[in-house]
């Protein structure tokens, strides 16, 4: 029997703003891996099991500054060393951020209702003793227990209570479609032209057709828009593995000697920040693992098409 549990609004500070060659919010992994401690420590607790996971971003403050053209990250000053010089550290992308959370809940919940009360409030002192995206939980307006919605208005009512916000879908199968158009008219176009396709800004000289152009003369500039239309972001959607298969131990200094280990890289799709009104179906927002021989993909409901030609 399923349910659906909801983090409703909450507040993060100093979360992870950069994921790999990408930074403004964090990664869809960081919202599966926090679903994914939970479903752990619930599996203990309760034996139920949580699956797929939904984002909707309420707010967001990255902690950068611009001079009018490029953004710096805003950096913390860390104390003196011993020598009383200034010490050496990594540059951190750092933002505050309210969020709600829809997680699939898989398993049975005795005494219904009351059964859901009490999970609903395990899971207001379970959550700020985790992380989401390597920041602190401070705060969370409510968390609710309830059954799958039967009807559509019953969908409806669960996308107003986390109104006004933006969910996150996912679009890379939108990336393998543009890459079959870039490759009719350029064979040699990889997935790398096509992805920076959605996430360049990119602008072109217009050739002015009345007139011979001549050295010096002024260009007008006109934007090149986006493959498809929508919020459209770069994301990082997992990691495939590009090494073989080492066995446990033979590689120095890795975290874990018992468990089998190989190089890996990210990997990288197309999301989409759409209005919660525009939303028809639950399946459209959720995102779930998929794992592979070559490696793992955060993907949506109709992601497989894009992700196989990730591998």
């Amino acid at each position: 029997m399923s349910s659906l549990i909801l983090l409703r609004r909450l507040r993060v500070e100093n979360a992870n703003a950069v994921a790999g060659i990408t930074w403004g919010f964090p990664a869809i992994t960081h919202f599966l891996g926090f679903a994914h401690a939970l479903s752990r420590k619930l599996t203990q607790s309760h034996e139920l099991h949580l699956d797929g996971c939904a984002v909707v971003c309420h707010r967001h403050q990255i902690h950068a500054y611009s001079s009018g053209r490029d953004y710096q990250f805003a950096l913390t000053r860390n104390p003196l060393t011993r020598e009383g010089k200034t010490a050496s550290f990594n540059e951190e992308g750092r933002m505050h951020m309210t969020v709600s959370l829809l997680i699939e809940c898989h398993g049975e919940i005795p005494n219904g209702e009351y059964g859901q009360r009490e999970l609903a409030e395990h899971l207001r002192k379970l959550c700020p003793t985790l992380r989401l995206a390597g920041g602190n939980i401070v705060d969370i307006q409510d968390v609710c227990v309830m059954d799958m919605p039967s009807s559509i208005s019953e969908m409806r009512l669960l996308l107003w209570r986390m109104m006004p916000g933006f969910v996150l879908r996912d679009r890379s199968v939108w990336l393998a479609q543009h890459h079959q158009t870039l490759l009719q008219n350029n064979p040699d176009a990889t997935l790398l032209d096509a992805w920076l396709d959605f996430a360049a800004l990119k602008i072109q000289a217009e050739t002015p057709v009345d007139r011979e152009i001549h050295k010096g003369d002024p260009a007008r500039w006109y934007h090149i828009p986006k493959p498809y239309p929508g919020y459209l972001v770069p994301l990082l959607t997992g990691y495939q593995r590009i090494s073989e298969l080492h066995a446990p131990g033979s590689v120095a200094n890795t975290r874990d000697s018992q468990t089998p280990f190989a190089f890996t890289e990210a990997v990288y799709g197309v999301g989409e920040w759409c209005g919660l009104h525009r939303i028809t179906s639950l399946e459209q927002i959720f995102w779930r693992y998929r794992t592979t021989t070559t490696g793992y993909y955060c993907q949506g409901a109709d992601a497989p098409l894009a992700l196989e030609s990730h591998q």
